[in-house]
């Protein structure tokens, strides 16, 4: 059972069988360039090979927490497992690391649901949702919202319809801190080989929640400050098995959540729908005729902030990844697209000059 609920298919053995020597492993543990692995026989430490270090050119290139790996032994008497591969991943959590640099951060890999958990208190926020949403869409993983602390909310319902207007069709779950009982509703989610990630911002829960599935106080919880905002409780990853079957990963709380790449057609899907009936194919929302989305803004049926947010992370998306050279020209071939990129413009422009 316990191979199971870490999610060692049939379908990993024969993955295995094409590497002759090596064997399958599972990461549920991350310090820095150290890993925590599981084995069909027990638990080791592991290090990724010098092929492996010299191979990648990206953070993706390198295990995660929740990543099958095959590795050289499974007895650590003689040293640290070395790891040589990493099986293909199912899903993969990802999202631009804070700061102002271009570097992606691994969240978690193998993730069948993603609990996107958010307080009910004064840190409740919406476009924040939107952001988690999108990452788990494109993750790969099955979103569902995780509303905790409802005995700290006045006005329940009023937040619950504006949740279930951003998650258009993801279950809602509410969570009450003062319930112990309150986490067997996330049970369901929580099956036999099945994984589930928890992530949202440093406060909201996360840790109580999965300390109440355990069954025992294993990771440590902190108080809220003054100001509903959390403190960092969880500064590293690891996968745990769940008594009742199946097993949880806690994130670090997420508060700057940079999109590395993502598709917004599922987080957005309400605006791609009508976007499909604008006027013009290629509709920017902003003041052309015909535009569904400013006509269903205009009828109280759209929230203009969410087109707002919308915008925003699609040039974010749009614009991750590139220095600020390629970015600066990605904006100005954005700001003269009507005429076909800056150097038909400024022919234009040269025209006009003369026709004066």
């Amino acid at each position: 059972m316990r191979l199971i609920n870490l999610g060692f298919t049939e379908n990993i053995y024969k993955k295995t069988d094409q590497y002759p020597g090596l064997y399958p492993g599972r990461v549920i543990g991350q310090n820095k360039e150290i890993y925590k692995i599981a084995t069909t026989t027990g638990e080791l430490i592991g290090e990724i090979s010098g092929k492996m270090r010299h191979l990648a050119t990206k953070m993706t290139d390198y295990p995660t927490v929740g990543d099958f790996v095959l590795i050289d032994r499974v007895d650590q008497s003689k040293g640290n497992a070395i790891i040589h591969q990493i099986l293909t991943r199912q899903s993969l959590i990802v999202r631009k690391a804070a700061g102002t640099g271009h570097e992606v951060q691994i969240v978690a890999a193998n993730i069948d649901t993603i609990f996107i958990c958010m307080s009910l208190n004064n840190d409740f926020n919406l476009r924040r949702l939107e952001r988690y949403l999108a990452i788990s869409f494109d993750s790969g993983a099955m979103p569902v919202i995780i509303l905790t602390k409802s005995d700290l909310c006045e006005d329940l319902e009023d937040k619950l319809s504006e949740v279930e207007k951003v998650g258009l069709g993801v279950d809602v779950i509410i969570t009450s801190g003062l319930s112990s009982e309150g986490y067997q509703i996330l049970l369901k989610y929580i099956l036999p080989g099945k994984t589930v990630a928890f992530i949202g911002s440093s406060g909201v829960g996360k840790s109580t929640l999965i300390n109440r599935l355990l069954r025992e106080d294993i990771l440590e919880t902190k108080e809220i400050r003054k100001d509903d905002k959390g403190r960092h409780a969880t500064t590293s990853r690891e996968l745990k098995l769940i008594p009742t079957g199946g097993a949880v990963i806690d994130t670090p709380g997420m508060r700057e959540l940079g999109l590395e790449s993502v598709n917004l057609n599922r987080a957005f899907n309400d605006i791609e729908e009508l976007s499909k009936n604008c006027k013009f194919k290629d509709c920017q929302h902003e003041n052309e005729p015909g535009c569904r989305v400013k006509i269903a803004i205009e009828e109280g049926t759209l929230d203009e902030e969410r087109l707002i947010s919308y915008k925003k992370l699609k040039k974010e998306a749009k614009y991750e990844g590139l220095n600020s050279k390629q970015i600066e020209k990605e904006k100005t071939d954005e700001m003269f697209s009507q005429f076909g990129g800056i150097k038909n413009a400024r022919d234009f422009a040269k025209g006009k000059y003369k026709n004066k």
